[in-house]
């Protein structure tokens, strides 16, 4: 079941080694995907790792791209996306209002850690063409 904003005492800036020690906190359930929550209630966490051509942090605002339509060999996108799965979460998001933790993949000293960068809200989606030509859900997010 989804947890809504800010959990025990983590607080943007803290950095957790791996995606396994922010599933542990219970920051970021999900050890794979990028978005955690569910269809009926929302996603409650988010992870910006580098993997979407399309994905842009900002000071002010964020851009998360939607998933699916990517090869899974390549990583390249190869086909549309489509409003199912995760994307279903986010949209939701946009729905209730509801806060987003996000984390964000950066460089330390050990190799790669995740930042919290702290509580985000979807404010607008479009779907229009990405990077590769392909049609790309698009969430905006802004701090809350």
């Amino acid at each position: 079941m989804p947890h809504f904003g800010h959990l025990s005492y983590y607080r943007p800036g803290d950095v957790l080694e791996n995606r396994l020690a922010l599933s542990r906190a219970g920051l970021h359930r999900p050890t794979r995907t990028g978005v955690s929550g569910s269809a009926a209630e929302g996603a409650d966490s988010i992870i910006l790792a580098d993997q979407y051509a399309d994905d842009d942090f900002r000071e002010d605002d964020l851009t998360y791209s939607g998933s699916g339509g990517r090869d899974p060999r390549t990583g390249r996108q190869t086909t549309n996306q489509e409003m199912s799965g995760r994307n279903l979460y986010l949209r939701r998001s946009l729905e209730t209002g509801q806060p987003v933790r996000v984390f964000r993949r950066i460089a330390v000293a050990t190799g790669s850690g995740y930042r919290y960068e702290g509580l985000y809200r979807v404010v607008e989606t479009v779907y229009e063409a990405g990077k590769a030509g392909f049609l790309v859900w698009k969430f905006r997010l802004v701090p809350q």
